[in-house]
């Protein structure tokens, strides 16, 4: 889907006048928005979604994504590269997975302990989760392809001493 056809479906549902007033902007940029860029007059009206997405280009930093989700209240999880592979390696990733779970646990209860959390223990659990996230993501993705080389490429994760 393009992001001028997301943006109509949007607005089919928001009111590009409320759009507008609460970015304090024209209706008609608004509507430019939901344009094809070829429609698009030397306005220089690009919307926003394809500079978010020129911004991702240009400094390769997803960070960007990841604060766009957590502000919808959500995360960025990749998604893995696909290749072609024999599911030999899906024991590992199974493993792994476990693994991942059991460092996740152990981290919150070390930091539960004292029945206090502090901001450094909830920076590690919130590590543990993100590493968790990834590599269960990946693993789920595999199965649905049938594909497990990516599970065989996929580096080990390695752990900061705890």
């Amino acid at each position: 889907m393009h992001s001028h056809e997301l943006l109509r479906e949007v607005f089919d549902k928001a009111s590009p006048k409320q759009v507008a007033a609460d970015l304090n902007l024209s209706l008609s940029m608004i509507y430019k928005w939901a344009e094809p860029a070829e429609n698009v007059s030397g306005s220089g009206a690009s919307n926003p979604l394809d500079r978010i997405e020129a911004l991702l280009k240009s400094t390769n930093d997803e960070r960007l994504v990841q604060w766009i989700c957590q502000k919808g209240g959500g995360f960025f999880i990749r998604n893995p590269k696909s290749h072609n592979a024999h599911p030999d390696f899906l024991i590992p990733a199974t493993n792994e997975i476990i693994q991942e779970f059991a460092d996740l646990l152990a981290v919150v209860a070390s930091a539960a302990a004292d029945n206090h959390i502090s901001p450094e223990e909830s920076k590690k659990i919130r590590g543990r989760w993100e590493e968790l996230k990834v590599a269960t993501e990946c693993f789920v993705r595999c199965c649905e392809e049938g594909n497990f080389q990516r599970l065989k490429d996929r580096p080990p994760t390695i752990h900061p001493p705890k």
